[in-house]
């Protein structure tokens, strides 16, 4: 129980950005610094290159003193000229080497937190691979490409933007205050003095980028959802002539985002506007207080330079301090909502040590299978199928739509896990195995045949890469698809359109059969797989399937009855239940549910709208 609140709890972080409260952010920022010792010659290299650099931009200001009273004691035939000389090149070597420190930590920065990305890149994708259809039934693909990219790159810019811009800015106001307090601390304290205006209009603009960011990412995901099923669905556009509605629906989201956007901008340039205004006004009151200091001969005029450099270099990073904040508050939102992803349960999957499911006989056994969607608690889709189906067997599922023969196909190969009852293949309970080993050995040809972009002979080999030509060939025959592809330009090298738009919709089945076909499995599901494939060829296709269903048990989903009265045995199901089965001659005699499916499909339509006027 626990278990299952810890991943309604990951469930509502990673669907509702909003959500994050501070001590899971705080959580997102220690695992992303523990992530970094993955790197820990650059993290040091990283650090040791940001002292470096702070130690040679705090010389800056000091040689520029140096040099303002060198020159003057020069100008007054006070001092030499090789002092000048001396200073000179000691701020040429302190300004390359603060260049060049400055490169080796922007450099070794970047690379941990690209290093980082490189890691959680690939672990979000193994885990996209390994999350259930359920998980994808409630979350839609958009959402998570914003992680894979929005949210990933607010964890990748931390330690770059975030860590090393704390240790710099921690180092550069902290000694360097402690420089200029130490020389005067009248004109230190008015030096300093914008620094804390800076930082609280820092915070208040940060928190305000922070709450706008989190409403920004969502319009941004409502847009890249509306793109992707624009691009998805873009046939169906055209062919309703759609396109203006579709234009009208992204502008309508576009704008959303855009109005946002220049939101942010405002809060942006008003509190950036505000810092600079504070920085040169405490920069005149240096200019005033100072030179009234250096008229009564209390300080040097390159004291008072050296004032004003520290305050000019001092100006670009106390404005970053905005950044910097804005990192620790993107980091650990997007941290958050990126590590709810990768730690969320998998509701189907296998012990470390699973053993692969043996196939010997190729029985398969239902016992008592029951199942329930998340979120339809009292409402079952399917309840207490039980039955057994050996090697050679054609099982026929038919039923009205909602009778749940889809789900009871997805249970076997588990991509669901059963709510009650148990699957066994050769008396092995298919959760007891790997996951790998099931799915090799239960193959579904779904109705929906998703197609990659790339070659037909590709596709076809998608589940055997290996497999030799011949292999191919005699698949695709099976299937009927030899022919079509010979008449091709390319053939087999013939690349489909994205999901497979350039070929038909019988044609696409025909191609994912023969990419089932290619995997020999032990079980091979046929879900309404032959719906967009006219009837002669689908009589083909059965007399081609026989020398492999004589090897494998067969199950066949279909609403044409025509498409499983071959069948050893049919299962009429309704409501999750089988409430018939037997032969097709059998569930005739029977005069029950089958045998009203088959007058209406199999009679006259006449008929049957005869029948219809008579009832009214």
């Amino acid at each position: 129980m626990a278990e299952t609140d810890q991943a309604a709890e990951q469930a509502r972080i990673f669907q509702r950005t909003r959500a994050v409260d501070t001590q899971q952010g705080i959580d997102a920022l220690k695992r992303i610094l523990r992530m970094t010792k993955a790197s820990p010659g650059l993290v040091t290299l990283s650090v040791l290159a940001t002292v470096a650099a702070v130690a040679a931009q705090l010389s800056i200001p000091v040689l520029l003193g140096r040099a303002v009273d060198a020159t003057q004691a020069v100008a007054n035939e006070t001092g030499d000229q090789g002092t000048l000389w001396r200073i000179a090149l000691a701020l040429f070597a302190v300004s390359v080497a603060r260049g060049l420190f400055t490169l080796l930590q922007n450099y070794s920065a970047e690379a941990v937190g690209h290093g980082l990305a490189h890691e959680l890149r690939l672990q979000i994708y193994s885990k996209i691979q390994r999350l259930p259809f359920s998980f994808h039934d409630r979350t839609h693909s958009g959402d998570l490409i914003t992680v894979g990219m929005l949210d990933l790159e607010g964890v990748r810019m931390f330690f770059s933007t975030g860590v090393i811009r704390t240790i710099l800015l921690t180092l550069l106001i902290g000694i360097g205050a402690w420089l200029l307090l130490s020389t005067d601390i009248v004109l230190g304290l008015l030096a300093l003095s914008f620094v804390p205006f800076a930082a609280w209009r820092s915070s208040v603009m940060q928190l305000t980028l922070r709450k706008t960011w989190l409403i920004l990412q969502e319009r941004l995901g409502v847009l890249s959802r509306v793109m992707e099923e624009n691009l998805g669905g873009i046939r169906v556009v055209r062919a309703f002539s759609a396109a203006d509605h579709e234009l009208t629906k992204f502008d309508e989201a576009s704008t959303e985002a855009l109005h946002l956007s220049h939101q942010r901008v405002t809060v942006r340039v008003r509190d950036t506007s505000a810092m600079t205004f504070a920085f040169f006004l405490a920069m005149g009151l240096v200019l005033y207080f100072g030179g009234r200091q250096v008229a009564a001969g209390e300080i040097t005029v390159g004291t008072l330079a050296t004032f004003l450099t520290f305050m000019t270099i001092l100006q670009m990073p106390v404005r970053q301090l905005g950044l910097m904040v804005n990192s620790y508050a993107r980091a650990s939102t997007c941290g958050a909502r990126l590590f709810a992803l990768l730690d969320m349960p998998l509701e189907v999957d296998e012990a470390p040590d699973a053993p692969d499911l043996k196939v010997t006989e190729g029985t398969l056994t239902l016992e008592g299978v029951g199942f329930e969607y998340q979120g339809a608690e009292g409402h079952r889709a399917i309840s207490g199928v039980s039955f057994t189906a050996h090697k050679g067997e054609t099982i026929g599922i038919v039923g009205p739509p909602g009778s749940g023969k889809s789900t009871l196909m997805h249970l076997i190969p588990r991509y669901y896990d059963t709510t009650e009852g148990s699957i066994r293949i050769d008396g092995q309970d298919i959760r007891d195995v790997s996951l790998s080993s099931v799915r090799h050995a239960v193959a579904v040809v779904q109705q929906d045949s998703f197609l990659f972009t790339t070659s037909i002979e590709n596709n076809i080999v998608y589940g055997d890469p290996e497999a030799h030509d011949r292999r191919i060939r005699g698949v695709a025959e099976s299937a009927q698809l030899h022919d079509y592809v010979l008449g091709l330009p390319q053939g087999y090298d013939t690349v489909v359109g994205e999901r497979g738009v350039s070929l038909s919709g019988g044609q696409r089945q025909r191609l994912s059969i023969a990419r089932t076909l290619m995997m020999e499995p032990a079980v091979m599901i046929f879900d309404d797989s032959t719906a967009a494939i006219d009837a002669g060829t689908e009589s083909r296709i059965r007399s081609a399937l026989r020398q492999y269903s004589a090897e494998r048990v067969t199950l066949i989903v279909a609403h044409r009855l025509n498409s499983l009265m071959h069948a050893d045995r049919i299962l009429f199901l309704e409501d999750g239940r089988i409430v018939e089965e037997g032969t097709h001659d059998e569930l005739l005699a029977k005069g029950g549910r089958y045998r009203a499916l088959h007058d209406l499909q199999m009679r006259p339509e006449g008929d049957v709208l005869d029948e219809m006027e008579t009832a009214r």
